[in-house]
């Protein structure tokens, strides 16, 4: 077992080693990094996100089948479709996502947008400074997706919620994609949310990692598992705990800790 000190020292060499513009390419964050606008960013990344479970090489290509139907313009896409638009993507699926799911959040993102310049509000208007995490932010985010009395029961287990104790590995992803700035991978383009209000993205290879290394004692991979392993990583680092994500990551799907 190691001391604070040593943790926090091995930690951040394998977060210097692994948070590395190299990153991108085989990882589904490349997906928003192929745009430079920021609506652009938010709206690749989201979906990018939301497809992150099983093979990488099998998300990054959902990714770009979805991005040729929006011809490479996620935003105007999203802006600007039509029902017609939508009928290139009637037979989209990824897992068990499918056109259902897609239209919808397609029709959730296009009333946003017609009324806000960034999705960030769709988050931060449910959290401020003195909150301790984003957990409101992720309820209230469920929340306003599903506000619409017709929105699709089945959508709902695609955009996860603490409120049903799901760990959120997804959207915790994504918003350490938009939130950090101190980083050669996530883009920092988010100011209303602190990286310090982060939880760690929690999956099967970052929760076996973290258990081996007495971060986390919970048994289930739920919601207080990720805020437990993220309170033991504010030990490290206060201000950005979201960080060491790098560290466990690289050590448990690559190193194979």
């Amino acid at each position: 077992m190691m001391n604070t000190a040593a943790l926090k020292q091995m930690l951040d060499r394998k977060v210097a080693e692994y948070d590395q513009a190299s990153f991108i390419a085989k990882d589904p964050v490349s997906i928003p990094h192929r745009f430079s606008r920021q609506q652009d960013i938010e709206i690749a990344g989201f979906f990018a996100a939301l497809f992150a479970w099983g093979n990488r090489t099998s998300i990054i290509n959902s990714c770009n089948r979805l991005l040729r139907a929006m011809d490479d313009a996620p935003y105007d896409f999203v802006r600007n479709h039509t029902d017609t638009d939508l009928k290139p993507l009637l037979s989209f699926v990824h897992r068990t996502f499918n056109a259902t799911d897609l239209f919808w959040l397609l029709h959730v993102l296009q009333q946003h947008f017609r009324s806000y310049d960034t999705l960030e509000i769709a988050f931060s208007q449910f959290i401020n400074s003195f909150s301790p995490d984003i957990t409101p932010a992720l309820t209230g985010f469920h929340d306003y997706v599903f506000a619409e009395p017709q929105a699709p029961q089945r959508t709902r287990k695609h955009i996860s919620t603490p409120a049903k104790q799901s760990a959120c590995k997804r959207l915790n992803m994504y918003l350490r994609w938009m939130v950090r700035s101190e980083s050669a991978v996530d883009f920092g383009i988010w100011k209303q949310i602190s990286p310090a209000q982060l939880v760690c993205p929690l999956d099967v290879h970052v929760a076996r990692v973290a258990r081996r290394l007495n971060l986390l004692t919970r048994k289930q991979d739920d919601w207080k598992a990720a805020q437990e392993l993220t309170a033991g990583l504010r030990a490290l680092d206060a201000a950005d705990p979201v960080r060491y994500d790098y560290a466990l990551f690289g050590l448990g799907v690559i190193e194979k800790f």
